[in-house]
Parts: C-alpha cells; sequence; structure tokens
C-alpha cells in the first residue's frame, strides 16, 4: 500500500502540510549516518509533523544503545534517555505534536521491554514520556513562538532544554534556553562567551534572559520537579 503523505487537501491548503516518505527519510539519514548514530548528538525538525525523520534517527539510536548496554538495564534506561533528549521538533499543528511524541515513546518502549524485560518500570517510561513532552512543541518555528489552538503565535518562547548526565552517574541534568538565543547566538557575537549553548560550551549565568533554569535530579524522577 502506499504511504500517506498527506492528511487531508486542506491540511495542504492551509498548512502546506506533506509529509516525506520513508524511502527519502532514510535516504536522507544515511547521509548523515554516523551522527544518526552517535547517542548524544542533537537533531532538531522545525517541522516535525508526526516524526517521520525523529522516528527513523530514534531508531537508528536506540540500536546503537542496545547493541552497546544490553547486559546492563541501567546503563541501557540510562543512555535511552540521552537518544531521547537529543531528539527535538517543533510543528505548528497540535495534532502532529501529540502523535510525534507517542510515536516516539513507542519506538522507545519497544525497545525498554525488549532489551530489559522484568527489569522495565513505569518511572522510567514517565521519565521518558516528559522529556518528549519538553522536547517536541506546538509552536511557529520561524518565528520562534509557542502558538495557540488557533496556530497564532502567543508570547511564549519556544524553549528547549539540554540533557546531560555530566558526572556518569543516575542524575540527570536539565538545563534550558529560548529557541530565539539558540539560532540567534551566532549574530551576537560578543555574548556568546556569556552562556551555555544547547550544543555545547560553558555555562554563565542568566543574565539577559538567555540561560533560564537548571534542574537536576534522577533519571526516574524527572517529572517530580516540573
Amino acid at each position: 500500500m502506499p504511504e500517506k503523505q498527506i492528511k487531508s487537501r486542506q491540511r495542504v491548503a492551509d498548512h502546506g502540510e506533506v509529509f516525506t516518505s520513508e524511502r527519502e527519510v532514510k535516504a536522507m539519514c544515511d547521509l548523515v549516518a554516523q551522527e544518526c548514530e552517535r547517542i548524544d548528538s542533537r537533531f532538531l525538525e522545525p517541522a516535525c509533523g508526526d516524526g517521520n525523520f525523529l522516528a527513523e534517527i530514534l531508531t537508528r539510536k536506540l540500536t546503537v544503545v542496545s547493541k552497546k548496554y544490553k547486559k546492563s538495564a541501567y546503563d541501557w534506561e540510562r543512555y535511552s534517555m540521552l537518544a531521547l533528549g537529543s531528539l527535538y521538533g517543533v510543528d505548528i499543528l497540535a495534532d502532529n505534536c501529540e502523535i510525534c511524541r507517542e510515536r516516539l515513546f513507542k519506538i522507545w518502549d519497544a525497545e525498554y521491554k525488549k532489551i530489559c524485560k522484568k527489569e522495565c518500570n513505569d518511572d522510567t517510561r514517565a521519565s521518558a514520556k516528559f522529556i518528549l513532552g519538553l522536547n517536541i512543541v506546538c509552536g511557529n518555528a520561524l518565528s520562534l513562538r509557542c502558538v495557540d489552538k488557533n496556530q497564532e503565535d502567543t508570547d511564549e518562547p519556544i524553549v528547549f532544554s539540554e540533557w546531560s548526565f555530566p558526572r556518569n552517574d543516575a542524575f540527570i541534568y536539565r538545563k534550558d534556553y529560548t529557541f530565539d538565543e539558540l539560532v540567534n547566538a551566532d549574530e551576537k557575537p560578543e555574548q556568546k562567551d556569556e552562556q551555555m549553548s544547547l550544543f555545547g560550551g560553558d555555562e554563565a549565568p542568566d543574565d539577559e534572559g538567555k540561560f533560564i533554569s537548571e534542574y537536576k535530579c534522577h533519571y526516574r524522577r524527572l517529572g517530580e520537579n516540573g
């Protein structure tokens, strides 16, 4: 059966929504195969739809996680959290965002059950959903703002979180940044050394609202600190 690349003619007319076919997704990911297989390499899809690209990248990352850490549920959980946390998506339609989150979670959970079996637990599943809830954002990637139910821009900026295990223990660190600052950082060279980018660098004080907040908790307790 041919892949369905549109949901409705109306959505195409209103939003230009056309989904990339699986063959094209795989071919494009093959062009950056090494990065797709690096667990902590970060990918942003600014018009993610229901997650065709992100699903393919996550599948490839989890294949690597399972190959390296299949003998330890603890290590598999931590590194799979990094894999999930490395994927970011923005879409202007709320239903696409919800489908994308569910799709990525199902891919992750299927591999989780396959590798960790009886050691699987609902706390880790809740943390996986928490990461996806923050990383897949309903917003306008052009204006860098969140949108309302009518796809109109709000005053709320799109915020992305950086996830890491800097001390190689069970504590995951989350640092929030505005999307605007991340994409426009190169246009502000005089400020570049004053912050930690989502893509690397040193932490600096929140002097202009670029670095918003930081959290630290056990990776199985992500939802407990907001």
